[in-house]
């Protein structure tokens, strides 16, 4: 065992010389992997070129690139329901997953329930083979991606055949009280006034719901989306935070920032 702990250290060392001294401080053992940024990085930053150095390191707790996902780290440990509203690739849908496992590692809830509508981009996908958790893959596939970046992968079916992580469409959502739980409604901006209205009215005792949505970009009809009458509704309320994010807090390549203002 010793031998080959060594030999690893060994390997490791190699490499940083081969990447050079600028990554030696970059690493903090044999199982940390780039994905977080340190210091702040912004995509209108002088550095914002696509192969800007950027630390991207995994964290078991995650940390904020910038003010806006700092304030929505900071409403989910305050309060029951969060909005979070803005540009897309600013790390909205990230971040909620990403407490919701903290949180169930820590003991403060019971289970996770996320949830999106089935709202094809455009286009129709017709017939889907396979029962109803095959033909709802497809559309719940970014939730799933968030949480294979946090749960190995191995794990999370243990955790999903347990119940104990849901992932269902919001046509399943009527009815049901959320005790104990951490809810995340991802592209709330596909759903309607009066489904916004059920699910926020799912929040039970002990729990905490995220909604997340990027109003500007809506698969429904003009004036369909009820994320903004929501928000505007609800956001005055002392348990209610909201966060917006603008392009300046896009954490994808930096073009992203650019077109959002562009298309």
């Amino acid at each position: 065992m010793a031998k080959r702990s060594a030999q690893a250290r060994r390997r490791q060392q190699r490499q940083q010389g081969a990447y050079g001294a600028q990554y030696e401080e970059s690493y903090e053992g044999d199982n940390i992997r780039r994905l977080f940024d340190e210091p702040q990085w912004s995509p209108l930053g002088p550095d914002r070129g696509p192969h800007a150095e950027r630390d991207r390191k995994y964290r078991k707790n995650i940390r904020a690139h910038n003010p806006a996902q700092q304030s929505l780290i900071e409403a989910i440990d305050s309060a029951p329901l969060v909005f979070a509203a803005g540009a897309a690739g600013t790390g909205k849908t990230y971040i909620a997953v990403a407490k919701g496992v903290e949180a169930l590692e820590a003991g403060r809830v019971r289970r996770i329930v996320l949830s999106r509508p089935a709202v094809e981009a455009g286009e129709s996908l017709g017939f889907l083979p396979g029962d109803m958790e095959e033909k709802l893959s497809p559309y719940l596939r970014p939730l799933y991606d968030a949480l294979c970046d946090r749960i190995s992968g191995k794990r999370l079916k243990a955790l999903i055949a347990e119940g104990v992580i849901e992932i269902a469409p919001i046509a399943y959502m009527r009815g049901r009280t959320l005790n104990n739980a951490y809810i995340v409604i991802d592209e709330a901006q596909n759903c309607t006034y009066g489904q916004l209205k059920m699910l926020l009215t799912r929040l039970g005792w002990s729990s905490t719901m995220v909604v997340t949505g990027d109003p500007a970009q809506t698969d429904l009809l003009p004036g369909i989306s009820g994320l903004e009458e929501a928000i505007k509704r609800l956001e005055s309320l002392e348990q209610v935070a909201s966060v917006r994010f603008s392009r300046a807090d896009v954490v994808r390549h930096p073009l992203v920032a650019e077109m959002i203002d562009a298309l």
